[in-house]
């Protein structure tokens, strides 16, 4: 049997940019796609907090450093810059390797809208009552 996981996550990463007329689906800071082991091309689905909105699209570099999360083409019609974001990239894995798995999982403080790491984890915090 297969098992989809998530493979990593941005953790309310800021929007910077909504560019209708770029090519490209969602462009990320390339030193984050690095750091959170997503590839260029790959599917990844976004979760707008703002306004409830879910896409699944594909990831682009942009700019190694400069913070960019550009949501573009029609995309774009589903983002505005500012909104807080969370990017999500899944794999599919045999169980053993899921019993293995660990996600890599950056997190972001929103408020500040700079797109820096405030912290990288492996699991999501348990949900208490």
């Amino acid at each position: 049997m297969e098992l989809t996981l998530l493979k990593a996550k941005l953790h309310r990463a800021t929007v910077t940019h909504a560019e209708v007329e770029y090519e490209g689906s969602c462009a990320i800071d390339s030193d984050l796609l690095e750091k959170a082991g997503i590839r260029e091309y790959e599917q990844i689905h976004l979760y707008n907090v703002a306004n409830g909105e879910r896409l699944v699209t594909y990831a682009i570099r942009a700019e190694a450093g400069s913070g960019i999360i550009s949501v573009n083409g029609a995309a774009a019609h589903r983002a505005t810059p500012g909104d807080p974001v969370i990017i999500c990239a899944y794999a599919t894995l045999s169980e053993a390797e899921a019993d293995r798995h660990e996600p890599t999982l950056l997190y972001f403080d929103a408020d500040t809208g700079d797109n820096r790491i405030q912290q990288i984890k492996h699991a999501v915090p348990i949900q208490a009552a």
